[in-house]
């Protein structure tokens, strides 16, 4: 009952919960102290998913739930249809803590064990090809469960004296030990151009403010528990990520879906990550280490830092609305769209560095937009001058690749994690989900979240008839939910 209460505190506060159900006896097993039959994690984390509905949070929206399971525990089939049915698990994200071992199996189609987590005894024995198979079938018809691979974060954990991290937060961009907590801010990077040329020494100074400021957080906060607190308190994780990163290429006239933009976010997060590292390192002369440095990895190497990890790529939804901006690293979700806000009003949006682009090349109407809005992309607009359809792409314009090309390029610098969501047109196909599995895994992303537009009813954003479906004499415009900012349609991913 404590971990109820412990969520329900959690959630009542604002924040979100991650869960592993890893170490539950698997359905079936022996309970001794009761001689009854354990019923497995999945009846646990539907309880954990009835009590969260009931929780408001502020009044208005219910909380978020990652919930995570190895691959190898017994009941894993059961966790991975756990979303078959519409309308099941909704206050959840799902994702497969999957090792190194196991995606070997895949690869080389062999063999793997199940193993009861309570006794490490074999349990089954199965072929990984076709348990990763039904990974990636319920992806593709529901979006979950994505795939976190533990052994990466394990090998990039700063703390591993503390134990061993099997989960995440709801988004999966911050891997938490035991009553971590998020402390997350994110640099507005659309604020950082000046004259068509990213402006170097103004993001070193909002880093060193950032950090700073995210330090400061955890000496204000009230913590919803005593033990978020200490452990908060003890290893003083931030994570200073970005947004904007998508009007920022615009800016400086690089398309997201290309070479280019992979190379300019891998200088640009590599220039990040050793400017927070830094600004961390300048806190200790007057802040001292953070408590548990001496269990870190930095103690071995001789880096004495503030703060046990200092970047993390967060989807930055509500926030990204707020400042005006793009949503995380995602590329744009439309150009111009209606947006469904509060007591049924409907707002009409247009992205206001595609309407300046526009005007100077002479081709701005209200009739284009209306076009644009209808059919949720320029790459089949003839009346749009090329450069700028090879400038404004939207979500569903980038291919995989190219969507993983930017993910791992920006986990590269980040010690943390990133938020990314891989959105797949409607007629995407089982093996395109499977390719991207297995390229992130090799790409040594720490977790990878596809969705296939249209595999869900209660999707917030709506194009038509959906990417890959589209009737050119649809009269339709693009919609999007009030909160959403450019990530995941699905519409679970609330912070």
């Amino acid at each position: 009952m404590s971990r109820f209460k412990n969520m329900a505190r959690i959630h009542q506060a604002g924040g979100g919960t991650g869960f592993s159900f890893s170490k539950l006896r698997p359905k079936g097993a022996l309970v001794t102290p009761t001689k009854g039959r354990a019923s497995g994690p999945v009846s646990f984390m539907s309880i954990f998913d009835q009590a969260t509905g009931v929780i408001v949070q502020g009044g208005r929206r219910r909380g978020a739930n990652m919930g995570i399971l190895r691959i190898d525990h017994p009941d894993i089939v059961e966790f991975i249809e756990a979303k078959a049915q519409q309308g099941c698990f909704d206050n959840f994200n799902l994702s497969v803590a999957v090792t190194d071992r196991f995606m070997g199996a895949v690869r080389n189609d062999g063999a793997f064990d199940l193993k009861d987590p309570r006794t490490g005894r074999k349990a089954a024995r199965v072929r990984g090809k076709s348990l990763f198979d039904l990974v990636v079938n319920a992806a593709w018809r529901t979006g979950d469960p994505g795939l976190v691979f533990i052994d990466e974060i394990n090998r990039e954990n700063p703390t591993p004296d503390l134990g061993e991290i099997e989960a995440t937060n709801p988004c999966g961009e911050l891997p938490l030990l035991p009553f971590e907590s998020c402390n997350l801010a994110s640099i507005n990077l659309a604020r950082m151009v000046d004259g068509g040329s990213l402006d170097w020494q103004k993001l070193r100074q909002t880093v060193v403010l950032g950090i700073r400021f995210l330090d400061d957080v955890i000496e204000v906060n009230r913590h919803p528990l005593p033990q978020i607190e200490e452990i908060t308190r003890a290893n003083r994780k931030v994570g200073l990520g970005i947004m904007g990163f998508a009007d920022m290429l615009i800016k400086l006239g690089i398309p997201y879906n290309t070479q280019k933009s992979v190379d300019f976010a891998k200088r640009l997060m590599r220039f990040i990550h050793k400017e927070s590292l830094k600004a961390s390192a300048a806190l200790v002369e007057h802040r001292g280490v953070f408590p548990n440095f001496a269990k870190s990895i930095y103690a071995k190497d001789g880096l004495k830092l503030r703060n046990a990890t200092v970047n993390t790529i967060a989807p930055t939804g509500t926030i990204s609305i707020i400042a005006g901006c793009s949503s995380g690293i995602e590329p744009l979700f439309a150009i111009s769209f209606v947006r469904n806000v509060l007591s049924g009003a409907k707002l009409f949006e247009v992205n206001p560095l595609f309407e300046e682009a526009a005007r100077e090349a002479g081709v701005y109407s209200g009739h284009l937009l209306g076009e644009i809005a209808r059919k949720g992309s320029l790459q089949n607009m003839s009346s749009i001058p090329i450069e700028l359809r090879r400038l404004f792409v939207t979500a569903f314009d980038v291919e995989p690749a190219d969507h993983l090309g930017i993910q791992a390029a920006f986990q590269r610098y980040t010690d943390n994690a990133v938020s990314k969501t891989i959105n797949l047109s409607h007629n995407a196909t089982v093996d395109d989900v499977r390719d991207i599995y297995l390229t992130a895994h090799k790409l040594r992303c720490k977790g990878i979240t596809i969705y296939r537009y249209g595999s869900k009813d209660n999707q917030v954003l709506s194009i038509s008839d959906g990417p890959g479906k589209r009737h050119e004499s649809c009269d339709e415009p693009v919609t999007a939910g009030s909160e959403y900012s450019g990530g995941c349609v699905a519409g679970t991913c609330v912070f």
